[in-house]
C-alpha cells in the first residue's frame, strides 16, 4: 500500500494558489514552515474572516488548479503495480475538482465546519489519525510506503515499512536526511519506488 501525501506530491498547494491569487501573504505559509497544525489552521482561517473569503471563493481557485504536470502518468503507473491510498490534511470541500482530475483516487482527508459559506473551524479525521491509517493497513497485513514532504508528514513516515521524502523544505530535509530517502523530482520517486516494490 503506497500512502501518499497530496499536495506538494501531486497536486500544488491549494493555500499557496489562494494567496497568488489573493496577494494574502498568511496563505503563502504551509507545514513547511509551521509545524504546528492547529497554530496554522488559525492563522488561515483568521485570514478568510478579515477578508471575507468564501468557501465557494475557494472552490473556484481549485477548480482552475490542474495536478502537477506529470502527477496523471505517475499515478497510472504506481496503481499499475501497487494500491495507492492518499493520506492528506487537506479538506473535502475543496479538493474533490481536482481529484476528479487524478481520476479519484481512494482519498481519505479531513472536513471543514463551514457556516453561510465561510470556513469557521476544522475536524481532523481523529488525533494522530495519518499513523492510525498506517497501522491498520498492517493490521490488514499490508506493507506500506508512505511519501510525504513536510512536518506534519514525518509521523507517517515514520511508522510505515518503508518511506520517502519528497521535494521536502530545506529545513526537514536537513532533519531528516540520514533517516529517510529523498526523491527531489518524480523521476527520482518512481526510481527509489521500483527499487522498493
Amino acid at each position: 500500500m503506497v500512502c501518499l501525501d497530496l499536495e506538494w506530491v501531486l497536486i500544488p498547494e491549494i493555500w499557496e494558489e489562494l494567496g497568488n491569487a489573493t496577494k494574502i501573504e498568511e496563505f503563502m505559509l504551509t507545514t513547511r514552515d509551521i509545524s504546528d497544525y492547529d497554530e496554522l489552521m488559525n492563522i488561515r482561517i483568521n485570514k478568510l474572516k478579515e477578508n471575507n473569503i468564501t468557501l465557494s471563493d475557494i472552490q473556484k481557485i481549485v477548480d482552475k488548479t490542474n495536478p502537477l504536470e506529470w502527477a496523471m502518468s505517475f499515478m497510472k503507473w504506481l496503481r499499475s503495480i501497487a494500491q495507492v491510498t492518499i493520506l492528506t490534511w487537506s479538506y473535502y470541500e475543496y479538493i474533490m475538482p481536482i481529484l476528479s482530475k487524478l481520476d479519484y483516487p481512494c482519498t481519505f482527508a479531513n472536513s471543514l465546519k463551514i457556516e453561510d459559506d465561510m470556513i469557521v473551524g476544522y475536524n481532523l479525521r481523529e488525533k494522530d489519525w495519518k499513523i492510525e491509517m498506517i497501522n491498520r493497513f498492517h493490521d490488514a497485513w499490508y506493507k506500506t510506503i508512505a511519501i510525504g514532504d513536510s512536518f506534519n508528514d514525518v509521523a507517517m513516515l515514520e511508522w510505515a515499512t518503508n518511506w520517502i521524502l519528497f521535494k521536502p523544505a530545506l529545513k526537514l530535509a536537513e532533519q531528516k536526511k540520514w533517516i529517510f530517502p529523498i526523491a527531489n523530482n518524480h523521476i527520482e520517486l518512481r526510481s527509489i519506488l521500483e527499487k522498493l516494490i
